[in-house]
């Protein structure tokens, strides 16, 4: 069709040119495919077109319906309004590669008599020829973009299948042109690694490596350039970082292709397409084990999320690593009646006391609890007997502990001297540069001079840093484990211990612990599995109704049942003060908590409260002979006068006749000269005269 068949009204409008490529590169590269589209506005004004726009906004983005063009929206809105006399573009893949969208502007440019041209001609949606032919360049269009992707597709899951695909790797690793996949030459970054999976090890939770790291002012390469991952940055580590390592198979030697998926949805009318959705492990499309160095072993990687999955989400098959707390069985306790793990609930005023419950039951069904008791003695039980079975190896235990402190104090001290080595060819780089700078050139020298400096100040924090490891921690001289079998209860109950660490202890010498109730002798039976494969079973008393474990010591009532028959409560409450018998509350003691005591345990009250002259307090002995009472006690301590003691530190009560002995009167007849015990083989200095 020439120019001249153009209608005059359509030549009156506008002509639109329509410019679009793929994707960003195709921007770049493809120069040419850019000419040719902008060298139809030619084309336009042959075919008489005065008023020609061009919509280049689409650069850069797929016409597969993916991502919103907002160069065709404005165009369907021209066309919309009649403002459109012909619509020009290189081929039918340039509008559209969806037939919803392609036939959609053909409606529209039938409706307006609009045309459409290409390098081919030009076509008028409303002939029934030319409506079929356009028809079928845009399905042609659609179906060469569906072999296109699906060949594409083929090939890159063929690769992957074999290895070969060169996807994105972690840190850590880098693709050698000549023996694939490798280590990072970078030993700072391999130590980093490997430093993540000890502590890991040792600790069994994520966030305590980050904190334990953070701690000793860890640092962990990140990209600087982007997916390039060519060049780092050394900055603090973050928790992301020390989970995307634990997860990622790849430091188990396992390559790994399709563990992700796409999810498509509807979005205002618009497909919108997300990636990097997890997909569950038995839906990894590939996974070629012992394909490269490995930073750990694939057991290890999957005891790893064994034990992730357990401390996230607490599952049946495995108990959550040590998180501290006042209890020391969280996780490990289960329920011998159903099989659920036991929860840990607090009860009374803040902070309340720990009680384990079977709640599950009670929650979900509404059934009543199989099992719930207190944690005070049922730990109590437990830690004594895991101190009895690891008594006979607690030499053994301690030299492996203190080669593994030393061990990880080399290994901070490794890292350290790594981060110096690094630091001080960074500065030799930055001098090197400012060297072969001109210094006439001040715009230039400035910085490199500005970059020397900070360098330098790197150079100095790493060798303090490292001065401060070798000045805290020096080589010590290893101890005498000789006597260490007898100190594991006062180690076990030390202060500076933390319930974490206890918890981690017996979490490395118990699988789990059942838990079950005998009604007939109110105890909690306890039958712990140790790792091994062996068993052991303890019984725990269940504390009566009305029984709790604020509870006074037998021995401070011992002391008042012997006391309270002779001495006041305020008596007693001062003996037992110096005795340093706290009451059940650990509180000191007054006369009316003893008397308290007294009543709730039936004990009658002291006997010189009849006040019948057989028995004396010290200052009622002082005042019958009128004498202090440091005579008195002078006295007593040199066995003039009888006095009874009910126990060390407490008071005397003396027998009102013993004050008639004769060596009493004569003791306190003696006056005008120091009262000291006298010895037959000494001279007395002063005479009697």
């Amino acid at each position: 069709m020439s120019a001249e068949t153009l209608p005059a009204a359509l030549v009156k409008r506008k002509a639109v040119v329509y410019v679009r490529q793929s994707t960003q590169t195709q921007v770049q590269m493809n120069l040419e495919s850019q000419r040719r589209q902008y060298d139809l506005v030619e084309v336009a004004r042959c075919y008489g077109f005065v008023d020609v726009e061009v919509i280049d906004d689409d650069l850069g983005r797929s016409a597969s319906g993916a991502v919103a063009r907002p160069g065709f929206d404005r165009l369907v809105a021209e066309v919309c309004a009649g403002k459109v006399g012909a619509v020009l573009c290189l081929d039918a893949s340039r509008l559209a590669r969806n037939g919803r969208d392609w036939h959609h502007l053909l409606e529209l440019c039938g409706l307006v008599q609009a045309r459409v041209i290409d390098t081919d001609g030009v076509y008028d949606p409303c002939r029934p020829n030319d409506r079929l032919l356009l028809g079928m360049k845009g399905s042609i269009s659609e179906f060469e973009l569906g072999i296109l992707r699906a060949r594409m597709l083929d090939a890159r899951e063929a690769k992957a299948r074999r290895g070969e695909l060169r996807i994105s790797v972690p840190i850590g690793y880098i693709w050698h042109r000549e023996t694939g996949l490798g280590f990072d030459p970078d030993l700072r970054v391999q130590e980093a690694i490997r430093l993540i999976f000890a502590r890991f090890r040792q600790l069994g939770s994520a966030r305590q490596v980050l904190l334990s790291l953070a701690a000793e002012q860890m640092h962990f390469p990140r990209p600087s350039d982007g997916r390039k991952r060519v060049s780092f940055e050394w900055t603090p580590i973050r928790y992301g970082t020390v989970i995307s390592i634990l997860k990622n198979p790849f430091y188990a030697g396992a390559y790994v292709y399709g563990k992700s998926q796409k999810r498509v949805a509807l979005v205002d009318g618009r497909v919108r397409t997300t990636y990097k959705h997890d997909k569950p492990f038995e839906r990894w499309e590939v996974i070629i084990q012992d394909h490269h160095e490995a930073y750990i072993q694939w057991s290890e990687f999957e005891r790893n999320q064994k034990l992730l999955a357990a401390n996230t989400y607490g599952k049946a098959d495995g108990a959550k690593s040590g998180r501290g707390g006042r209890a020391l069985l969280p996780g490990l306790l289960l329920c011998g009646r159903c099989g659920r793990r036991l929860m840990v609930t607090y009860s009374g005023r803040a902070p309340g006391h720990p009680v384990y419950r079977c709640e599950r039951p009670n929650l979900m069904f509404g059934r009543p609890r199989c099992v719930i008791f207190g944690a005070k003695r049922a730990d109590a039980a437990v830690a004594r007997e895991m101190l009895r079975a690891v008594e006979p190896l607690a030499i053994e235990a301690a030299i492996q502990a203190e080669r593994q402190y030393m061990q990880q104090q080399s290994e901070r001290r490794r890292i350290a001297e790594l981060e110096l080595q690094q630091a001080s060819y960074e500065a030799s780089l930055a001098e090197r540069r400012y060297a072969v700078c001109d210094p006439e050139n001040r715009l230039i020298a400035a910085q490199l001079e500005k970059s020397w400096e900070a360098t330098l100040k790197r150079v100095q924090a790493c060798e303090a840093r490292l001065a401060a490891l070798e000045t805290a921690n020096p080589v010590p001289a290893m101890p005498d484990f000789a006597a260490l079998a007898d100190d594991l209860e006062a180690a076990w109950n030390a202060p500076g211990v933390t319930m974490r660490s206890r918890q981690q202890l017996l979490r490395t010498l118990i699988t789990d612990i059942l838990a079950d109730y005998d009604a007939s002798s109110r105890e909690i039976v306890l039958t712990i599995h140790w790792r091994g494969g062996q068993h052991s079973q303890l019984r725990v008393r269940k504390p009566d109704s009305g029984e709790h474990a604020c509870r006074t010591s037998e021995e401070a009532v011992a002391v008042i049942r012997s006391m309270a028959t002779r001495w006041s409560d305020e008596a007693i409450a001062a003996t037992l003060n110096r005795m340093r018998l706290p009451t059940g509350q650990g509180k000191t003691w007054t006369g009316e908590r003893v008397r308290s005591l007294r009543r709730l345990r039936s004990i009658p009250a002291y006997r010189s409260a009849d006040k019948n002259g057989e028995w004396l307090t010290m200052s009622e002995a002082a005042a019958k002979l009128g004498v202090s009472n440091y005579q008195i006690r002078r006295l007593i301590k040199e066995g003039i006068l009888a006095a009874d003691q009910v126990v060390p530190d407490a008071p005397y009560q003396i027998r009102a006749s013993d004050l008639q002995d004769e060596r009493v009167t004569v003791a306190l007849a003696c006056k005008g000269r120091p009262r000291r015990a006298t010895s037959e083989a000494q001279t007395s200095m002063f005479s009697d005269t």
